[in-house]
């Protein structure tokens, strides 16, 4: 796909959509073909730096120990140490709110385990579930990554649905993004391109608008 007929479609969306009081995203709708995905197999899971982030403050968590807490404290929205951990094992309320609020958790390697026991029931249908982090690694250059990253996910419905960015972007830069997230999705599937049905792009309010796909 050119970005010149994504530019055209990212333009036309935000010309036809009216402004709102809040700040509205931009996302892209990737219809597929030919493809099936009630095998597990052909599903897409894909995590997306995009090259010009997503435009607005994603939250980080980190659960960890001690020393790689002290390296993210003054990066990541959210540290859950080992204790704390232990405790929203008798907070399902406090859990859940926890994960609902935070789009992406990194975890110490060692604590996985128990990372799985006491949220895995929560993040895992989520897909949230902690990028494992060896201890002795820098915890900073994963989570100012994952502030520029989106999910590609696809379940049984044969579309993709993916953040782009928001509405005061530019429009090369929204473009830039689209083009970034169409070509991973195109790289996991079998005949690439031919399996893409057609493109849709809109903002959260706004009326969809068809991207010319080749």
């Amino acid at each position: 796909m050119e970005n010149e007929s994504l530019s055209k479609g990212i333009e036309e969306a935000l010309s036809k959509a009216k402004k709102r009081k809040f700040e509205e995203t931009v996302e892209i709708a990737v219809n597929l073909k030919d493809v099936d995905l009630s095998n597990p197999k052909n599903r897409i899971n894909e995590e997306i730096i995009l090259p010009n982030g997503r435009g607005k403050a994603v939250r980080v968590g980190i659960i960890s120990g001690n020393e790689m807490a002290s390296k993210a404290k003054n990066v990541a929205d959210v540290i859950i140490s080992a204790e704390e951990l232990d405790k929203l094992a008798e907070d399902k309320k406090g859990a859940k709110k926890l994960v609902n609020s935070t789009e992406f958790f990194i975890a110490e390697t060692a604590l996985m385990p128990r990372v799985g026991k006491i949220l895995g029931g929560i993040m895992g249908p989520r897909g949230k579930m902690p990028r494992p982090v060896p201890g002795n690694v820098d915890p900073v250059p994963i989570i100012n990554n994952l502030r520029r990253t989106v999910k590609a996910r696809s379940k049984e419905k044969p579309v993709i649905h993916v953040v782009i960015g928001t509405r005061d972007m530019d429009v090369k830069k929204l473009t830039e993004n689209a083009a970034e997230v169409i070509k991973r999705i195109e790289s996991k599937l079998e005949k690439g391109e031919e399996n893409i049905k057609s493109v849709y792009v809109k903002t959260t309010m706004g009326p969809a608008v068809r991207v010319e796909v080749k």
